[in-house]
């Protein structure tokens, strides 16, 4: 298994992964939104 200095990467790229979908989720929505008030 990983020692705990990986676990501490892993943590960490795994918090800025779950950022980056939260604010990727966050841009699609208000692109889509943006999208289907033009298409309306």
């Amino acid at each position: 298994m990983a020692s705990g200095n990986d676990i501490k990467a892993a943590e960490a790229t795994y918090s800025g992964f779950i950022n980056l979908f939260k604010y990727g989720m966050i841009g699609v929505a208000i692109v889509a939104i943006i999208v289907i008030s033009l298409i309306a």
